[in-house]
Parts: C-alpha cells; structure tokens; sequence
C-alpha cells in the first residue's frame, strides 16, 4: 500500500479548499485521532492526553457514537474537539454524493443526540476520499475539510511501531496536522508511538492545540 506519509505541496495545492496544516504563529500542531470511539483504545487515549495535560481532536464515527455514547462524551469532558468522520465510515470515491452527505448528516444528529453539542462544523473523509462534489456540497453547508499533513499509518499491519513513531515525529512543523487512529487496528503502534511522540514534540518546543470549527 502507497500512501503519502508527509502530504506532498502538490496534492495540498490541488486541494487547497481543503485544510492539510494549520500554520500560526505560536508553534502550534494538531493531534487528531480517527475512528473512535473504541471502548478498548479511546479511553486509553484520554489518559494519556489527560497526564500530559494536552488538547486534541477526534474524527468520530456516527455508529461508534451511538454503540458508545459514554465514553463519546468523555471525549467532550476533557475538554477536546469533535469532528464528523460519516455514520458508517464511507469511501466517497466510491458513494453517491446524496448517499454520502445523508449519512454525515446521520453522524451529526449522533454528535447532537449524545453531547448537546452545536453542530460539529469539521469533517474529515474516511481514508481521505472525497470527490470535488461532495467537498463543495459540505463547504456550502458550512464545514471545514480537514485533511492532515502528517499521516503516522497507525493503522497498517506492516508498519512496526518504530516506524509509527519515525512517521509521526520526522517531518512535523509549525502547524502540522498529525492523524493517529483510535481503533483496534491501530492499537500496537499507537500505544507505542502517541506518548513517545508526545513527549518528542514537547520536547521540540511544540504547543499542542485543537482545531477549530470557526
């Protein structure tokens, strides 16, 4: 499998109304996580986010929402940002645009019905697919596209936990977005790489924050 791991200046220039980094004056980076919640891996999360007292911003699935509406909002509890990552995790390559923007409608009522929250204005495709059409149709309705510009493949079985971490520290700059998976597939290399690469961009001078849907 090929994906890119730093997201080339080329595909963020052809998508440019999609957000691939956040670029500030303060330093600051993106943590987010997709795919959640996962009673085994997003509470172990929160903990590690909680002892290094840093924010950060989870792409949840409607249906993993509705199974698990506690530990969704834990998600809120502590303090950090929601975005929508469609009710069944689709591949918008592969879905018909009415099909695709009814079932993110379908994750925002989770959001609404299980955290009284505002609408969740962010919104990241599953596998980064969407076509132009969808990505037009949900910025007319108001929601940011939030890409990433760092992607640690967390999730992938061939690569070792010390190449999760190498992919989640080496490339990181002033407004990075970095995606790590709250998932079971993910689970080895995330519990191997988040806290070291935690403490690596601290280290760096990094300040941590959350992406905002305003």
């Amino acid at each position: 499998m090929f994906y890119w791991i730093k997201t080339n200046n080329t595909i963020k220039w052809l998508f440019r109304s999609q957000i691939w980094s956040i670029p500030n004056p303060d330093n600051k980076i993106y943590l987010t996580f997709d795919d959640g919640p996962t009673p085994e891996v997003t509470e172990w999360v929160l903990n590690i986010l909680k002892e290094e007292n840093i924010p950060a911003t989870f792409f949840c699935i409607g249906k993993n929402i509705e199974n698990h509406p506690d530990i969704f909002r834990k998600i809120i509890q502590h303090g950090h940002a929601i975005g929508n990552h469609t009710f069944n995790h689709l591949n918008g390559w592969k879905t018909k645009t009415s099909v695709y923007l009814q079932n993110i409608e379908q994750c925002e009522a989770s959001i609404l019905c299980n955290a009284n929250e505002t609408k969740a204005k962010l919104f990241r495709p599953p596998y980064g697919k969407v076509t132009i059409k969808q990505s037009a149709k949900l910025r007319n309705q108001g929601y940011k596209i939030i890409m990433w510009d760092i992607l640690t493949a967390d999730f992938d079985k061939t690569v070792t936990p010390e190449n999760c971490l190498k992919n989640a520290t080496r490339k990181v700059e002033n407004g990075s977005i970095i995606v790590f998976h709250d998932s079971l597939k993910a689970r080895k290399n995330l519990e191997y790489a988040l806290p070291k690469a935690i403490k690596f961009l601290k280290e760096k001078g990094f300040v941590f924050a959350t992406v905002q849907s305003d």
